[in-house]
């Protein structure tokens, strides 16, 4: 085989491997939250009205983690908690918060780390999930909130939303109850739920 031969083998082998592997990351599931309010409900299927008054209706694959959400204070969050919280940044490097969830403790480890995050009105930031270190309460909270690879100080305003996040079950996805629904986007667009969130007693999940 000539030389010539060779180096248009191996590019014809590099451009295959490019176009395989950008093939494969349009393939990736591209997951989406919806918020809003659960219009119908059947054993495999949801209905909701976003806030924006956008219907989704969003497969419901056996034994899909249904958890729910219910009023909290900030008394309720205490050094070993472990949260989360959405959070934007602050010129000082801290994060203040703009909701804080506490898990029951069957729920711990739950999605632990920093991450992007985008809120109901597109407001974007981060969601941070750890163990919190400790907490100094002055006008509202300062909390130290570590996780495997790292640590984040949040303040926690006094009139900022803090909710107990607990196991739920299909019961709890009733006409009328708002809804967190997280999601993978499928073939040609049609959803399917990763996690339910349900308010109890009407509580909207703020997350």
């Amino acid at each position: 085989m000539t030389l010539f031969r060779i180096r248009a083998l191996t590019a014809s082998l590099l451009l295959a491997g490019g176009l395989a592997a950008a093939h494969a990351q349009s393939a990736q599931p591209v997951r989406t939250t919806l918020r809003g309010t659960i219009d119908q409900v059947s054993a495999n299927a949801l209905e909701i009205t976003a806030r924006n008054g956008a219907k989704s209706t969003i497969a419901l694959p056996a034994n899909v983690p249904v958890r729910a959400v219910s009023v909290a204070k900030l008394t309720d969050i205490k050094p070993d908690s472990f949260v989360g919280t959405a959070a934007v940044p602050q010129p000082d490097g801290t994060l203040k918060a703009l909701e804080v969830h506490v898990f029951a403790a069957s729920l711990r480890g739950s999605g632990e780390g920093n991450r992007p995050w985008e809120g109901a009105e597109g407001k974007k930031g981060s969601m941070t999930n750890g163990t919190v270190g400790s907490v100094v309460t002055t006008n509202g909270t300062t909390m130290k909130v570590k996780y495997k690879e790292g640590e984040k100080t949040v303040i926690v305003p006094p009139d900022v939303p803090v909710v107990y996040l607990e196991p739920g079950d299909a019961s709890l996805m009733k006409v009328g109850a708002p809804a967190l629904v997280f999601a993978q986007k499928g073939d040609g667009g049609a959803l399917s739920a990763l996690t339910v969130v349900i308010g109890k007693d009407g509580t909207i999940p703020p997350m």
